[in-house]
């Protein structure tokens, strides 16, 4: 009798390849950085990527065109959804404090390939976003100075007439991302401190604006008058939140900064609920004060909260304002800036990305030249690029990491353990022939039980072992519902998450098209409408009741998201519902760089990966078991041919045994 155990084919190892996981270090604290942020500095960071451009910008946007003065309830509802993602950020980086953010999370959870797209992607979702900062900066202070600048570049210096160019290049914008990038390449020490500066005046703005506007505030302004308090109705709110959910998007920094952080595992959940709770704080309250001193629907979208203070006499505090707008778009352009290297040099010393960018200066211990190159990238695409064409890019790189990172948490909240001793125990018997190895009789258990007296202790004792070989793994059934899922307590641990995950993820995915092109772009009936609809919607119902039947990890240390699944399964949706509402232009984009991507990974990152070297030179094997005559079972290994990536191969070994 000859069973086939196993066999390997070059397509499944090439499938593996795609979706190996991070091995992490024994010691995750230890790192080629410096351990130099607290937990002030983090907050200050992610203060400063998110309170930025936005709160004199956006505010104004989302009131007059979308939601009026219910602007107040679509930053409330964004910065919950924001929350969500947030919580999954904070679990993972005091988890695994590692640079990297998005990237290194998917990394250690989904597989090499996704976390190399994710990180292409946010590389992108950077760049794109610092030089639209640092365009909406010149802007802003171009028109203090009545456009003066761009005039004078038109007229003296050079004007284009190119499709998707902008008119004029825009030296102050590239030059204040080169200035930055000098200073970022200092050190981590010196980009906190000048975030704080920026960021302390900035906030000394906000309170400004805060406590003369509502001085200035005028109730009627919410009256029916002017058109009531929510004018565009709950659409409004809600398409208001899908705008005013990008505003929050810079508190990932916290997460990138995590291999720099003093003590990660404090430092990050409670930076990022500080950040997260601040930023709420100022949105909401902005647009409260600038939607009660002037009507929604006179506001001036490009420079909302000066033009407001302008208007009601008060000029001299207009200029306040655009002080404090400015800094705070320097908060942003540092949080990129500061960032983007950070991605870069955690996809090349992982080898997925070229390894140049792995070099950490010795004086400064930040990556300088990853810092310096994508700098100048960012300061030459603020150059030639338009502010509008910049910002249709942004915003799906960011929501398809969310994505994943809520995913991963899911993912690795139901992985099985991995012991060291049993890996290493299982290596070394691994070596050793099973005629040699006799089993042992196990003297633990009567040894215990010798030491106890009574008999009282004895059953106490055994009470105690029993519940022991009775408490489950993470990943398993839960011993409640085993009666009533048998069929699937004898898959792997975690085996069916994984796969309920992916199910969750479809099943979002098609409840999301159906809402948002059902009605419209598909014209579908009312009922077919609805039974689509109800069908996705049992899907990821089923899916999230299939997740939460498993055991999960028991409490640690470090931070953990509450009600997991169902935190991360809505993350995953709002996700999902922002990025199908993205024009079809941006996807076209998206889709190109993916493409390019791609191409990188599999022309360098798949043959220089570190876990591609990690891998043991041994090919898989395959084992015969057959019964001879003398009632003696005879293992022979066999060798499975080789990867032609792959080492040459020892010779087949042979297990003897007697059952």
């Amino acid at each position: 009798m000859v069973s086939r155990l196993r066999s390997c084919t070059p397509a499944v190892r090439f499938c593996q390849k795609l979706n190996r996981l991070k091995t992490l270090e024994d010691n995750m604290m230890e790192t080629s950085l410096k351990r130099c942020l607290s937990t002030v500095d983090l907050a200050l960071l992610g203060i400063g990527g998110m309170v930025g451009s936005g709160l004199y910008v956006l505010t104004g946007t989302v009131a007059k065109d979308t939601a009026g003065p219910a602007v107040v309830l679509s930053f409330l509802i964004a910065g919950i959804a924001s929350l969500m993602a947030a919580l999954c950020y904070a679990e993972f980086g005091a988890r695994v404090p590692k640079t990297g953010s998005a990237y290194m999370f998917t990394y250690v959870s989904m597989g090499e390939i996704w976390a190399f797209l994710i990180g292409w992607n946010v590389v992108l979702e950077y760049m794109i976003g610092g030089a639209a900062v640092a365009r909406a900066w010149s802007g802003y202070l171009d028109s203090i100075f009545n456009h003066t600048i761009k005039n004078f570049t038109e007229t003296h210096i050079v004007h284009w007439d190119i499709p998707f160019i902008a008119h004029y290049p825009d030296l102050m914008a590239a030059g204040i991302l080169l200035v930055a990038t000098c200073f970022i390449s200092f050190g981590a020490r010196v980009s906190s401190w000048l975030n704080h500066i920026f960021s302390a005046v900035s906030l000394a703005v906000i309170i400004f604006i805060l406590i003369f506007g509502f001085i200035l505030a005028e109730p009627a302004n919410w009256s029916k008058k002017e058109g009531g308090f929510a004018p565009f109705g709950i659409s409004g709110v809600m398409a208001g939140t899908a705008t005013c959910f990008y505003a929050f998007v810079g508190f990932d920094v916290i997460a990138a900064s995590s291999e720099e952080a003093k003590n990660p595992q404090k430092s990050i959940p409670i930076a990022t609920a500080i950040s997260l709770a601040l930023a709420a704080t100022a949105y909401i309250l902005v647009s409260t004060v600038l939607t009660l001193m002037v009507p929604w629907h006179t506001l001036d979208p490009e420079s909302a909260l000066s033009d407001a203070f302008f208007r009601r006499g008060y000029s001299w505090a207009g200029f306040i304002v655009a002080i404090g707008s400015i800094c705070a778009m320097n908060t942003v352009l540092l949080s990129n800036l500061f960032s983007l290297p950070r991605i870069i040099y955690a996809m090349a010393e992982d080898g997925l990305f070229f390894q140049i960018f792995s070099r950490i200066n010795p004086v400064t211990k930040v990556p300088v030249i990853a810092i310096m190159v994508f700098g100048t990238l960012m300061a030459l695409m603020a150059l030639i690029f338009d502010l509008e064409a910049l910002v249709q890019f942004l915003s799906i790189g960011t929501l398809l990491a969310y994505t994943f990172v809520a995913a991963s948490v899911i993912v690795l909240r139901f992985q099985p353990e991995k012991s060291s001793s049993t890996t290493s125990t299982s290596t070394t018997n691994s070596n050793v022939e099973p005629s040699t190895v006799e089993p042992q009789p196990s003297t633990q258990d009567s040894g215990e039980l010798k030491e106890y007296e009574s008999f009282s202790d004895k059953l106490q004792l055994v009470e105690m072992q029993k519940k022991a070989k009775e408490r489950r793994e993470p990943g398993q059934l839960k011993a409640n519902f085993e009666p009533y899922l048998k069929f699937l307590s004898n898959c792997e641990p975690g085996e069916v998450v994984s796969f309920s995950v992916l199910a969750l993820m479809v099943c979002t995915i098609c409840l999301c098209a159906v809402l948002i092109f059902g009605h419209n772009h598909l014209e579908l009936p009312v009922w077919s409408f609805s039974l689509l609809v109800s069908f996705f919607a049992m899907g990821f119902m089923i899916s999230m009741a299939l997740i939460w039947v498993h055991e999960q990890q028991q409490k640690t240390k470090t931070f953990q998201v509450p009600l997991v699944p169902l935190i991360p399964a809505i993350s995953i949706f709002l996700n999902v519902f922002l990025m199908l509402k993205l024009s079809p232009m941006t996807w076209i984009r998206f889709s190109v760089w993916l493409v390019a991507g791609l191409l990188v990974y599999f022309g360098y990152g798949i043959w220089h990966s570190k876990e591609n070297q990690r891998v043991p030179k041994t090919c898989d094997l395959s084992a015969r078991y057959v019964v001879l005559p003398s009632g003696s079972l005879v293992e022979t290994v066999q060798a499975v041919q080789p990867d032609p990536q792959d080492a040459p191969q020892p010779a087949p070994t042979a297990k003897h045994s007697n059952r």
